[in-house]
């Protein structure tokens, strides 16, 4: 974990991947709130809402801190996403967290009409979209102004590009905990406790001092409750026709067992890895709500 900081406190964050009509959004946003959740989150695809227009709705009927998680930089203008931003932060008190990515779904690149481009490519695009946006942010003639002195930035990835990036310019890292796979299902591979640890140090050496201040996130892509985490795995699997034994047994995104294991497992996440904002998918926002009731008041 990191060394020279004190001890961050746990903050939660749940991704929301529904929007429904306006009466039911206010109650999903509300009902978030009262499960503990500290942040409501929006993902940036085609064929879902805006994010922007979602997250004032739902901070409009609670008090949560919202962010999106994370935007496509490739649909996006800089001088009209810093409006977006200043606008969004203005609107919602200064709650607003930006989360920021390089887009991976190529079908979406399609449909938008915008090149897809290399690894690299979008990286190197990434950049120059938050050196722009910093920018626009920036200039005292810029209106409207953000609540924020500076709203808080947030860089996921697995890769080196992607983590010497956030090692650089992000208030917090947001580990994706897996990598690309052709041959796994979904396109990625979770990766196990070792592999994980692997890329913790990567961003470590990359950050170097600047890293005590990085807060650190990581997206738990299962929550799967039972007698023994390798019985929840086991049930995990059989229904979702996925193998949880083995090295996938020890993934940090999976988050499974009893609740007394499950807290541990929280814990352990910070400990190990300096993990102390966890994220967890709108499917799993009930079932993870008792871990962080035991975890805070346990």
């Amino acid at each position: 974990m990191p060394v020279g900081g004190a001890v961050r406190p746990f903050r939660f964050g749940v991704n929301m991947l529904a929007v429904s009509e306006p009466a039911s959004w206010s109650a999903t946003a509300r009902r978030a709130e009262d499960l503990g959740y500290d942040v409501l989150l929006v993902p940036d695809h085609l064929g879902l809402p805006a994010p922007f227009p979602t997250l004032v709705a739902a901070a409009a009927v609670t008090s949560l801190r919202v962010g999106t998680f994370v935007l496509n930089a490739a649909f996006h203008n800089p001088a009209l996403l810093a409006r977006d931003v200043a606008t969004t932060d203005t609107l919602v008190g200064g709650r607003l967290e930006l989360g920021i990515g390089t887009g991976y779904v190529a079908d979406e690149f399609a449909v938008a009409g915008i090149p897809f481009g290399s690894p690299g490519e979008r990286v190197a695009h990434l950049e120059r979209m938050i050196d722009a946006l910093a920018a626009h942010l920036a200039d005292p003639a810029g209106l409207p102004r953000p609540v924020q002195r500076s709203v808080p930035l947030l860089i996921g990835g697995n890769g080196d590009r992607m983590l010497s990036l956030a090692a650089r310019r992000a208030d917090i890292v947001a580990f994706t905990g897996a990598a690309a796979d052709p041959t796994a299902t979904g396109g990625m591979r979770l990766l196990s406790a070792d592999a994980f640890a692997e890329r913790i140090a990567f961003y470590e050496q990359a950050a170097g001092p600047r890293g005590v201040d990085i807060e650190r996130n990581l997206l738990l892509q299962v929550v799967a409750p039972g007698d023994s985490r390798e019985s929840a795995l086991a049930e995990y699997g059989a229904a979702h026709g996925r193998d949880g034994r083995g090295e996938r047994a020890t993934a940090p995104t999976l988050l499974a067992g009893s609740p007394d294991e499950m807290v541990a497992q929280v814990h352990d996440l910070r400990d190990r890895f300096g993990i102390t904002y966890l994220t967890v998918l709108q499917p799993s926002m009930e079932t993870f709500a008792p871990v962080i009731d035991a975890v805070r008041h346990g």
